[in-house]
């Protein structure tokens, strides 16, 4: 790290370890009585707190639930490539145990302007730099000597700085909300849509007002069939690898990942470059309104993950570990890759999965499960219903990586001193 970096006028920059700024909090935690919820590192994605990892009381606790949170210290993960902080108020100070994977710091600056830091690349670029270890890599206490922190003198800027990225979170904080929101209203809509359909006239039906009849997959509306899979797509198991040959065509290969980790296969995607022959690109290109799914996996229950092919992409090929289905006249894609998502019907490929270090089902398995049926015209429907649903989760994921965007840009700017806010809180005195 370089000590002789200018910084802004009215800006100082420190070590984490001098002891006039931070005090390094060491472990071990007060006596309580009765429960409190431990945190450990996976607890925490950047800074929120995503689940508690264990209940625990004084007595009976991990040995690394030896972290005492008191409010106004930061916590932030020790681990390279792990950006994990958390700014501690009352209620984790009265209601938390924290993971000694975490480091803790109290501090004479602004704690919500460290807090910031902490979250921001140029901090972890350092922490990652020093990061050591052979399990696992990480810094340790005697790094924060190497461990440089800009900051404004004035505590008031401290402030405003930290006002206006607070301001970014909030912003973020409730997109995710919303995101969140519609992710539970679309579970919802598939569990009526994939077990009740809806009718002519846009109403979701009911055993109340409208015919049921029972069948292999329980009971379903009277106008929908169950059919075996086999018998409404062309089933293609692709062996074509990620090697590349002279000899071969150069394609773009669509790989287990862009499907387990997607439910639409589109132009957006970076597909790696591959090479196939002239029988497996006629064999295994992939057309708008495909669904692939994963044919095997290192877990049972990654099987069958489906994605639909939402765009026309040319010169795509179906890559290994991964089955192609081309959907017949009776049956609409995107209803078909949200039915075999639907766990009722996913279970059976869970079920039937073979191997050891592996996962894998066969063709048979695939062509032979079950699945409803219902009339194009309403799979039509549910589908139209459901990529509206998806339209609006995506457009508020994409206005979020937007404003994540944008608070990396001001945290550059603002924690560095290369625009500073002091109009603005001269304009806010007067």
């Amino acid at each position: 790290m370089n000590e002789n970096t200018k910084v802004p006028e009215g800006w100082k920059r420190v070590r984490l370890g001098e002891k006039e700024f931070f005090k390094i909090v060491g472990s071990g935690i007060e006596y309580f009585q009765g429960y409190k919820n431990y945190l450990s590192t996976n607890s925490v994605q950047y800074s929120q707190i995503t689940h508690i990892e264990e209940i625990i009381s004084y007595r009976n606790r991990p040995s690394r639930a030896n972290m005492q949170p008191k409010k106004d210290r930061i916590a932030f993960a020790k681990m390279r490539n792990s950006i994990k902080v958390l700014l501690i108020n009352e209620e984790l100070e009265k209601e938390y145990i924290l993971s000694t994977g975490f480091a803790m710091i109290e501090t004479t600056i602004n704690p919500r302007y460290v807090f910031q830091y902490f979250l921001s690349d140029r901090f972890n670029r350092q922490k990652d730099l020093l990061a050591e270890g052979t399990t696992q890599e990480a810094i340790s206490n005697d790094d924060f000597e190497r461990i440089f922190i800009t900051y404004p003198i004035e505590f008031h800027e401290q402030q405003k700085i930290a006002e206006i990225l607070e301001t970014v979170d909030r912003a973020i904080e409730k997109t995710d909300k919303i995101i969140e929101k519609y992710k539970r209203i679309k579970q919802g809509l598939m569990q009526d849509l994939l077990t009740k359909g809806i009718d002519e006239n846009g109403k979701i039906r009911s055993e109340k007002t409208h015919k049921f009849k029972n069948s292999p997959l329980g009971k379903i509306p009277e106008e929908w069939e169950v059919v075996r899979l086999g018998e409404v797509v062309d089933l293609r198991l692709s062996n074509v690898d990620k090697k590349i040959f002279d000899r071969e065509k150069k394609v773009l290969l669509c790989n287990y990942l862009e499907v387990y980790q997607n439910d639409y296969v589109t132009k957006k995607l970076n597909f790696m470059v591959g090479s196939a022959n002239n029988r497996e690109i006629e064999k295994f290109k992939i057309s708008k309104g495909d669904v692939i799914i994963t044919k095997d996996s290192e877990e049972f229950n990654d099987i069958a993950k489906s994605a639909y092919v939402r765009d026309e992409i040319d010169n795509l090929v179906c890559g290994y570990h991964l089955a192609l289905l081309k959907v017949k006249d009776n049956i609409e894609g995107l209803f078909l890759s949200r039915i075999l998502a639907f766990p009722s019907i996913n279970i059976h490929f869970q079920k039937q999965a073979n191997g050891i270090t592996r996962f894998g089902i066969t063709k048979e398995t695939i062509e032979n499960a079950f699945i409803p049926l219902p009339p194009l015209s309403e799979q039509k429907r549910i589908a139209e219903i459901l990529s509206q649903i998806d339209n609006t989760i995506e457009k508020e994921e994409a206005y979020k990586q937007k404003l994540e965007r944008f608070k990396k840009g001001l945290m550059e700017d603002l924690l560095t001193g290369k625009v500073r806010v002091n109009k603005l809180i001269k304009e806010k005195e007067v």
